[in-house]
């Protein structure tokens, strides 16, 4: 393990946080591509394509459920042999999926790996705030972080190309070879950590009992959620308001991706120092770059660097409250520091279902760019919970 007292990252360290972010890009990857081969999977399963994407959402609820209870349940053993573990279960998870005879047992293969993928998620970030002295601990969970944003502009366009060309179960056979890449990785490289001592499945999930740890949990899932009620609707911003050709919107939602990259670099500066403090601001500027988009859309290009703008706050807040998430159980249960891992990206989960869905209300319900202004004060209400923790951070 690094020294604490040191300020470098070493060799060690980088190869580690470069197994890391592998190991999410693989996750990330089979988590978003599932949206890109929908139409596979319904031709495929011969189901419609609304009964196809509830393999989405049940991803999604299984993996807000599922997650912290297992990390409660496992919080005790070694945290390499744990990884490998379920990397090799995921694998197989990911070969059953793509041999599925009928929707039902792909539902259940997807349910069970949306559990799994959760917990490495968390054990990676984990593993990467005890491993890397404390003052690289945020470039070393944004380059985690990053692992997701590579998914969605490399992996997921990769696999779905191939879903679309080869059948979607050739897209599961991608993710499973990814996957046994990630395996022989982690197994070279993550060193032996043992779990801290972890007490009664009670006693960690009173964690989620602490107020300050619900206060930090609705953060990101208010972050998360302000860019989300727009983000579901970019494409029909982009055709009905924007005036766009369809052939712009691929490049568009790849140049949106390649701007998150630098969203996720940003997101490691600002945990650096004073996080919280600094989000309140983020949040704020986030607020009016979403807003802006209600009048901005009257022109291409003020419109275009809008939604640029749009993906690069995007996920500031992603770095700076998984850190902080691990500190709070650190000050008030230590014994469930794993719980509180997972809180961040289970609070990201429900924070892209709350936003979609209320995106939706409010674009079957009115003039569809009242998205931007609600979307606006959903960051307002994540800036104003973003205060209250630092003025309680503060007096304590």
């Amino acid at each position: 393990m690094s020294s604490s007292s040191s300020t470098r990252l070493s060799q060690a360290d980088w190869l580690l946080i470069a197994t890391l972010s592998m190991l999410t890009f693989v996750l990330g990857t089979s988590e978003f591509v599932i949206v890109g081969i929908l139409s596979e999977i319904a031709d495929g399963l011969n189901i419609t394509i609304a009964k196809a994407g509830t393999l989405v959402s049940a991803f999604a609820i299984a993996f807000a459920i599922g997650t912290p209870i297992t990390m409660s349940l496992t919080g005790h053993l070694e945290r390499r042999k744990l990884m490998l573990s379920l990397i090799f279960v995921w694998i197989i998870l990911n070969i059953c999926s793509g041999i599925a005879p009928n929707y039902e047992l792909l539902l259940l293969s997807r349910i069970v790996t949306a559990v799994l993928t959760g917990v490495l998620i968390s054990l990676a970030m984990v593993v990467a705030s005890d491993s890397v002295p404390i003052a690289k601990r945020g470039v070393a969970v944004s380059f985690i972080f990053g692992g997701f944003t590579m998914a969605n502009v490399l992996g997921v366009p990769i696999g779905t190309f191939i879903g679309q060309h080869a059948g979607y179960a050739a897209t599961f056979w991608l993710t499973s070879s990814l996957g046994v890449i990630a395996l022989l990785a982690v197994l070279k490289v993550v060193p032996v950590q043992q779990s801290e001592s972890s007490g009664s499945i009670r006693e960690q999930l009173s964690l989620l009992a602490n107020p300050r740890i619900m206060i930090a949990f609705f953060i990101p899932s208010f972050g998360f959620g302000a860019t989300y009620v727009v983000y579901t609707y970019l494409v029909p911003v982009l055709e009905l308001e924007l005036k766009l050709p369809s052939a712009w919107i691929s490049p568009i939602l790849l140049a949106y991706g390649v701007v998150s990259i630098f969203s996720n670099i940003l997101a490691g500066k600002i945990a650096s120092r004073n996080p919280i403090g600094r989000l309140r601001f983020v949040f704020i500027v986030q607020a009016i770059v979403l807003a802006a988009l209600y009048v901005t859309t009257a022109s291409v290009s003020l419109g275009l660097i809008n939604i640029a703008l749009m993906s690069l706050m995007s996920i500031l807040l992603t770095t700076s409250t998984q850190i902080y998430l691990i500190d709070l159980a650190e000050k008030f249960n230590p014994e469930a520091k794993g719980l509180a891992a997972s809180l961040m990206p289970v609070a990201s989960n429900v924070g892209i279902a709350f936003g979609s869905a209320l995106g939706g209300l409010v674009y079957a319900n009115g003039p569809m760019m009242n998205i931007a202004l609600v979307g606006g004060a959903v960051a307002l209400l994540a800036a104003a919970l973003t205060a209250v923790s630092h003025r309680l951070d503060q007096r304590s």
